[in-house]
């Protein structure tokens, strides 16, 4: 009966797993896409909050490949600590970059040239981001991945992004708002900075929920054995 249990524990383990693998390859071939459509489009447009969106794209990219190789691995679980500190640096760096490239928007009053490509793909992704992080989180919080949740938080303040430079776009275009631009991208380094540290404390835990579980039935297994004893 405990057999029958855990080889089904084991073979839904493997499809969420496996559901993990083909999230995050979907996350990393959209991003790159998005990155070289966005960084192309802010430069022609002089816009430091689509220029920031694209290397966070990149930063995506960098995140969800860490939790793709994380999940290649014999034993995940294993990689949960480096693999949670990659995607924290990841968020730091993001944050770093869109606040010194929004304040020097604001200090050189950078004018922002339309985009139309750049409201397209930014529109794009405030569709498209938000299935990607729910189908991660759901997957993650089932198979106890503590990776594949902050990357899904990951993908999530993408979503954000898309959302703060898609408004920051067009405001720019229709009342000519250039400083609507850098503030957008600052609300995101706020939230880049919150989601960095969390991932961060994550990783001071240490475990997954899954290894969690792991070690409360090896500590229930020891006390049977005790008991027989």
């Amino acid at each position: 009966m405990t057999t029958t249990a855990s080889r089904i524990a084991d073979d839904r383990r493997q499809v969420l797993q496996r559901r993990i693998r083909w999230i995050v390859t979907a996350t990393i071939a959209y991003n790159l896409i998005e990155a070289v459509v966005a960084i192309a489009a802010g430069t022609v447009a002089t816009s430091a909050a689509l220029i920031g969106f694209g290397l966070d794209s990149t930063i995506e990219v960098l995140s969800a490949a860490a939790v793709a190789w994380q999940f290649t691995r014999r034993d995940p679980e294993r990689w949960e600590k480096g693999t949670l500190r990659v995607i924290a640096v990841a968020f730091f760096a993001l944050a770093a970059y869109v606040t010194v490239t929004s304040v020097l928007a604001l200090v050189g009053q950078v004018d922002v040239e339309h985009s139309t490509l750049g409201i397209v793909i930014t529109a794009l992704s405030v569709v498209i981001m938000p299935f990607l992080s729910l189908a991660e989180r759901r997957a993650g919080r089932e198979l106890g991945s503590a990776t594949a949740v902050a990357d899904s938080k990951q993908t999530l303040i993408c979503t954000y992004l898309s959302a703060a430079v898609l408004v920051g776009l067009v405001v720019n275009s229709l009342f000519g708002w250039w400083w609507a631009d850098a503030i957008a991208g600052l609300v995101i380094a706020a939230f880049a900075i919150r989601e960095g540290i969390e991932a961060w404390r994550g990783d001071a835990c240490a475990t997954s929920v899954g290894m969690l579980l792991e070690d409360e039935h090896d500590h229930d297994d020891e006390d049977d054995d005790a008991h027989h004893h």
